[in-house]
């Protein structure tokens, strides 16, 4: 009881020391056991998880022997038909040929995956009957490798029995799934730490995902040499992907503010709200952010830089992908669903395309001058990481002041000129908020409920940013 007494009062003192605003300043909810949740409305208990990482220059040539004492038989490496002809690939398939294990690739996977590109590797997946699954390549990699892997583990299932509601069931996962290795070549998603796979579903032109602490990666091999692969604006706009999973995160509504108090842990959602472990995650995800992003973008052999964002990426995947993202994420889905023209430049790629991080950073001014009055201490702390002087400022500007340290820091990366540089005008506005409206596990997570009147208002101002 001791023990018990002692890890409330620390989370307390945690809560106590990290903010005082308004949507912080609930003390530490001690519950009453899960019986408590037949009774209370709001949650009470967090969880942590992530998956295993191994992090190092040159590791991703162990891989073949991981396989090995995994005792696979029967492998599905997954990558893109860009990468398949890129060093991170010809590593990989090096370790797995030097150590004699059987595999099989399959280098279609769409960047910016669709329900249609998920089916195909799930087909794949099931014809081979693989007993280990290994992703290279950047979030739409490892988000398909993680869907092939559900569907075909749980081959009766059909395909909107996992995904998010409201678009489909959002059934719980109860099978059991192959080991997942994740070797991520990008700096951005941190999907090799999450229980997490997002698709564009294309009946609705709009993202949604699957969400299961089931569907995480085995193991994460974040092998830094990768991203010196990545071109310039692939390594900008993976960036902008940390930067937003970090403010997000750090901003969302806390744990225990969250609805409904889950009846069973099984239903405890992966995305929980901000809560203290999470908070260490994200900030520090930031601050690396803050130091060395610019460098990573404007020098592609900076070593140093591209590998402090590999592992900001890392970070700020732990923070949100237990917490969760709110505004600028679910706004940027139909933003990139929605697309109609634009190329997106140092993408090889033959569809339009508006790169994820691209779709979440353009909104993130206007989002965070609308959140920051629920929690403003978060917001200029944020800001003051991001280089902004707030030590004259008052609570009241929060929101101003982070709007306009973003727009600057997104002004020196040469970031397009807000939504309508990308495609968009103010005669897209209804769709774009009708395509954030099925959103709503991670849009319930902002710390300032809103309405599709305040969506709209949000879409108009991120049509020009500077």
């Amino acid at each position: 009881m001791a023990g018990r007494q002692r890890v409330v009062h620390l989370l307390q003192q945690l809560e106590h020391a990290a903010c005082r605003c308004p949507a912080h300043s609930n003390t530490f909810h001690q519950g009453g056991g899960a019986a408590s949740c037949t009774v209370r409305k709001t949650e009470y208990a967090f969880e942590m998880a992530s998956s295993n990482i191994r992090y190092g220059g040159g590791v991703s040539q162990e891989i073949g022997m991981d396989l090995q004492n995994l005792g696979a038989r029967n492998v599905c490496l997954m990558t893109d038909k860009n990468l398949s002809r890129l060093p991170p690939v010809k590593i990989v398939l090096e370790s797995l040929l030097k150590n004699g294990v059987k595999f099989k690739v399959y280098d279609n996977v769409r960047v910016e995956p669709t329900d249609t590109s998920f089916k195909d590797a799930i087909s794949f997946a099931k014809k081979h009957s693989f007993d280990v699954f290994v992703a290279v390549g950047g979030g739409s990699v490892i988000d398909t490798c993680k869907a092939a892997n559900l569907y075909a583990s749980h081959p009766d299932a059909d395909f909107l029995d996992f995904v998010n509601a409201p678009i489909g069931k959002g059934k719980p996962v109860t099978g059991t799934l192959k080991p997942l290795i994740a070797v991520p070549t990008t700096a951005g998603t941190g999907s090799e730490t999450t229980g997490v796979a997002i698709f564009d579903y294309e009946p609705l032109k709009a993202k949604t995902g699957i969400a299961s602490r089931a569907i995480r990666p085995t193991l994460g091999i974040v092998d830094p040499l990768h991203t010196l692969s990545m071109p310039p604006r692939v390594a900008a706009n993976s960036g902008f992907d940390v930067l937003c999973h970090a403010l997000e995160s750090y901003t969302a509504l806390p744990y225990h503010q969250r609805t409904p108090c889950p009846p069973n842990p099984i239903n405890r959602p992966a995305y929980q709200g901000s809560n203290p472990i999470s908070d260490v995650w994200s900030r520090h995800a930031l601050n690396v952010v803050a130091k060395y992003m610019k460098r990573s973008v404007r020098d592609p052999e900076d070593l140093e830089a591209r590998s402090s964002m590999h592992l900001a990426s890392v970070f700020a995947g732990i923070g949100f992908g237990n917490a969760g993202v709110h505004l600028c994420h679910g706004m940027s889905y139909p933003i990139a669903g929605n697309v109609k023209t634009h190329s997106a430049k140092g993408y090889s790629v033959e569809h339009p395309l508006v790169p994820h991080g691209l779709s979440v950073v353009l909104t993130s001014p206007a989002v965070f001058n609308f959140t920051a009055p629920m929690c403003p201490e978060r917001h200029l702390e944020a800001a003051e990481i991001l280089g902004a002087d707030i030590r004259q400022v008052k609570r009241a500007d929060a929101g101003a002041v982070l709007s306009d340290t973003l727009r600057q820091f997104l002004l020196e990366l040469q970031v397009e000129d807000g939504l309508a540089a990308v495609g968009y005008s103010n005669e897209d506005i209804p769709a774009l908020v009708k395509g954030t409206i099925p959103q709503e596990r991670v849009t319930k997570l902002s710390p300032r409920s809103h309405s599709e009147d305040d969506l709209a208002e949000l879409f108009e101002a991120s049509m020009k940013l500077y």
